[in-house]
Order: structure tokens, then C-alpha cells, then sequence
């Protein structure tokens, strides 16, 4: 299973080079605030949203929440749709902004 630590995430998003970004948090929580690029697909809803997800199954994928429960049972819901490169955000946001890094505000 691979963590991306923030720093590294953020300078493969700068790169442009970042792999699929999912926040699975809640809309109001992604609104305040989330890692640029990411897209929204709530943790419950996830095959319900599977569409929105910027990725083939084959593609890595990048998922986190605000600490970290969320995030796992997306992943899980997502290799039980078929995809085989869930990786997720050391720290998930809590450590993002923990690390005083950029976060993008936007509506989805």
C-alpha cells in the first residue's frame, strides 16, 4: 500500500504529474478547503458516484479524508469496483494542513 507524504503529493501536483485525488469527506468539509485537484466523491456514495472518479481502475488513486476511517472504507469500496491502485494521503487532510501546505476552495 503506498502513503504519499503531503510534500510529495503536493510536488508531483506542481509537476503536473499527480495521480487521481479523491476527498471523500463531506461537502461542506471540501468547501473549506482541500488538496488542489481533488475531486469530491463521498465516502458512502462511492458506487453511486463511481463516475466521477478521475481514473481507470488500472490508474492510481489517491484517496483521503480529514483523518483517516473514511478514506479506508472508500478504498475498500473502490477495489470492490474493480480498482487495483488505491494509495492514500499520509496524515489525510488533519496532516495536509498540519504541514501548512496549499489548499484549493471551490464549490463542486
Amino acid at each position: 500500500m503506498t502513503r504519499w507524504s503531503p510534500a510529495g503529493l503536493l510536488a508531483r501536483i506542481d509537476a503536473g504529474q499527480a495521480p487521481a485525488i479523491v476527498d471523500v469527506r463531506t461537502r461542506r468539509e471540501f468547501e473549506r478547503g482541500h488538496v488542489p485537484g481533488a475531486v469530491r466523491v463521498p465516502f458512502w456514495a462511492v458506487k453511486a458516484h463511481i463516475s466521477e472518479v478521475p481514473a481507470s481502475p488500472q490508474d492510481p488513486v489517491v484517496v483521503y479524508c480529514q483523518h483517516g476511517p473514511r478514506a479506508w472504507m472508500a478504498g475498500a469500496a473502490l477495489r470492490r469496483l474493480g480498482f487495483r491502485r488505491i494509495e492514500y494521503l499520509r496524515g489525510d487532510m488533519h496532516g495536509w494542513r498540519k504541514a501548512g501546505l496549499r489548499e484549493e476552495r471551490r464549490n463542486r
